[in-house]
């Protein structure tokens, strides 16, 4: 019982930006080029998207990917992973790859899969890294985490935390992907949503809350996420000047 399974949620519907998963980036869809990162990770047994939308779980039946169509009732992405890991009882580990990081970091996955694997005591993992832009740091589209001298989370948050007076930045961006012990995540799904959850509107302040330690991976640097259209468009015209320079 050392398996570790990818699983990447997937929704049509998004507020923001309908039909996000299928949007194409370079000519290949915005879930594909997640689904295709998760497959270079060598720590994962297995990679299963899940949905409930049937364009979704077609396109990406067509890619080759194995698909696991889920509830519509769901109302989070950990809800949905979730139910596939109940049946997926010869896994140990879950990472819950959010469907809208094109550029996630093979390593990355890797490296949290090692953390469970080589620390019993850890229940979730999750990551985070510097900001590279002062200006993101107060940005309440940006999720913050402050951490322990062990590496754990402390809090997370939409504000500036901590409150500051020389300037140091002591907090992280947080990344958006979770590493579960599976007793971890079918737990974590049964707690109802937490005060300082639905404060921040930030799930992993549940496990928190709840007494479970989250630890955080810092890394040197993170992948963007695509929330709208203008950050699609804008990661195409990124993917389109690296490949000027590599031809030339």
């Amino acid at each position: 019982m050392n398996k570790a399974l990818g699983i990447i949620p997937a929704r049509w519907g998004s507020t923001r930006f309908p039909g996000k998963p299928l949007y194409p980036i370079a000519n290949k869809a915005l879930l594909w080029r997640v689904w295709d990162r998760c497959r270079r990770a060598r720590n994962l047994d297995s990679v299963i998207i899940a949905t409930d939308d049937m364009r979704i779980a077609e396109a990406a039946f067509n890619w080759g990917a194995e698909v696991t169509l889920t509830s519509t009732r769901h109302g989070s992405g950990t809800d949905r992973i979730a139910e596939v890991a109940r049946k997926a009882k010869q896994f140990a580990f879950v990472i819950n790859i959010q469907g809208d990081e094109p550029l996630i970091e093979p390593r990355l996955i890797d490296g949290i899969v090692e953390k469970l694997r080589s620390d019993r005591t850890i229940q979730i993992v999750t990551a985070a890294h510097r900001f590279e832009h002062p200006e993101d740091a107060v940005s309440p589209h940006q999720v913050k985490v402050v951490v322990d001298l062990a590496g754990n989370a402390l809090y997370f948050s939409r504000a500036r935390i901590p409150f500051q007076t020389n300037g140091n930045a002591l907090s992280l961006r947080h990344q958006g992907i979770y590493g579960f012990r599976r007793s971890a995540l079918l737990q974590f799904v049964k707690w109802k949503p937490s005060p300082l959850e639905r404060a921040e509107s930030l799930e992993q302040l549940r496990a928190l809350e709840n007494g479970v330690k989250v630890h955080v991976l810092i890394t040197a640097k993170g992948s963007p996420g695509i929330d709208t259209l203008p950050d699609a468009e804008a990661l195409e015209q990124k993917l389109a000047r690296a490949k000027g320079r590599i031809s030339r």
